[in-house]
C-alpha cells in the first residue's frame, strides 16, 4: 500500500505576462481552480498510475466547501481518502501565478494542514508492505513520527525534502536521513539539505552523493531539463533522460514525479526502470494547465505499455 501522508489545497492559479517580484502587480484576465497541495498532488498522481485500489492519503481539511470538494476530488482519482480528517481550520490554499514561459511563483496558506497528525494513523496502517510517502507542507514532527512507524514496521519510507523550510537545521535534516529510504528533491533542495549538515555542496551532484551517504539512503534529484540522478549509499550512479517538451504549466511536475516513483517502487521494479518512469510522468504533466489536471493515467505512459 501507498500511503501519502501530507497537505491539501486548493488551488487558485492567474496567468499572468511575468510573474511579479516585490512590490509590483501584474493583471490576469482570469483565474482557474484546481486540487493541490503536495500530498494529495503526489497521492493522485500515483493512484493514476498505481495498481487499482493500492494508494491512501492520510491528513486534515477543514469543515468548509473546499474540503468537501478535495476528499470528493481525491475519491474520484481513484484514492482512499477515509483517512483526511475535519479540521476547525479551513481547508489550505494555494495563490498560483504561471507566466508564459511555464515557470510558476506559488503562495500557500497551510490552515488546516498545520494540524496533521502522526496520531491519525492507525498501527495497521504500517507493515512490510506500506511505502509511505511524504513532503514539507505538514508539522515535520508528526511526518517524522510516521516515517519512524513505518521504518520500525520494515517499511519503505520515501520523502520529498519540499518545500524546504526556512529555518531548517541540522538536527532536522539528520533526523529526517535516518528514517528515509529514498530521499526526492531538486537542485536546490539537494544543496540546501547538504549545507545543513555540513557538506560541502557546490553542486547537486556532490551534495547528492554526501547526503546518501550521510543518510544510508538513496538520494534522487530532479533536474529539469537535465533529467533525473540517482545515487545510491554505495555511491553508484544512475540517470534518466528528461523528454523534450514544450512545458504549458510545470506546476506539480515534481509532485507528479514523486508519486510515478512511488507507484514503481511499490511493484518491485528496478530503481533505473523508477527514474525513467517518473521522467516520463513529469513531462506529460507538463503539457497540460493545473497540478492534478495534467497529471498523466498509466494507460497514457508509454514506458508502461
Amino acid at each position: 500500500m501507498i500511503l501519502v501522508f501530507g497537505s491539501l489545497n486548493i488551488d487558485l492559479v492567474a496567468q499572468v505576462p511575468v510573474i511579479p517580484g516585490p512590490g509590483r502587480t501584474v493583471l490576469a484576465p482570469s483565474y482557474r481552480t484546481h486540487f493541490g497541495g503536495k500530498g494529495a498532488n503526489q497521492a493522485v498522481a500515483a493512484a493514476r498510475i498505481a495498481r487499482p485500489g493500492r494508494v491512501s492519503m492520510a491528513g486534515r481539511v477543514g469543515r468548509d466547501g473546499f474540503g468537501d470538494s478535495a476528499i470528493e476530488n481525491l475519491r474520484a482519482n481513484g484514492v482512499d481518502a477515509d483517512r483526511v480528517i475535519r479540521a476547525d481550520e479551513p481547508t489550505g490554499c494555494a495563490f498560483i501565478t504561471v507566466d508564459q514561459a511555464g515557470e510558476n511563483a506559488i503562495t500557500v496558506a497551510s490552515g488546516a494542514n498545520m494540524t496533521a497528525r502522526a496520531g491519525d494513523l492507525a498501527s495497521e496502517l504500517f507493515n512490510l508492505d506500506t511505502v509511505l510517502v511524504l513532503q514539507m507542507e505538514v508539522p515535520f514532527a508528526h511526518a517524522l513520527e510516521a516515517a519512524r512507524r513505518t521504518a520500525a514496521a520494515s517499511g519503505t519510507v520515501i520523502w520529498n525534502l519540499a518545500p524546504v523550510p526556512e529555518q531548517m537545521t541540522r538536527e532536522m535534516v539528520t533526523e529526517l536521513l535516518a528514517v528515509t529510504d529514498y530521499l526526492l528533491v531538486n537542485e536546490h533542495e539537494a544543496r540546501d539539505a547538504a549545507t545543513a549538515i555540513g557538506l560541502a555542496s557546490a553542486d547537486y551532484e556532490a551534495a547528492s552523493a554526501g547526503l546518501a551517504k550521510s543518510g544510508n539512503l538513496t538520494c534522487i534529484v530532479t533536474a529539469g531539463a537535465q533529467g533525473a540522478l540517482a545515487v545510491t549509499v554505495e555511491g553508484t550512479r544512475l540517470r534518466a533522460p528528461a523528454q523534450r517538451i514544450t512545458p504549458v504549466d510545470t506546476t506539480g511536475a515534481g509532485d507528479t514525479f514523486v508519486g510515478a516513483f512511488a507507484a514503481m517502487i511499490s511493484e518491485g521494479v528496478s530503481l533505473q526502470r523508477a527514474l525513467e518512469v517518473s521522467c516520463e510522468a513529469a513531462a506529460l504533466k507538463c503539457l497540460k494547465a493545473g497540478a492534478q489536471t495534467g497529471m498523466p493515467m498509466r494507460s497514457a505512459m508509454g514506458s508502461l505499455a
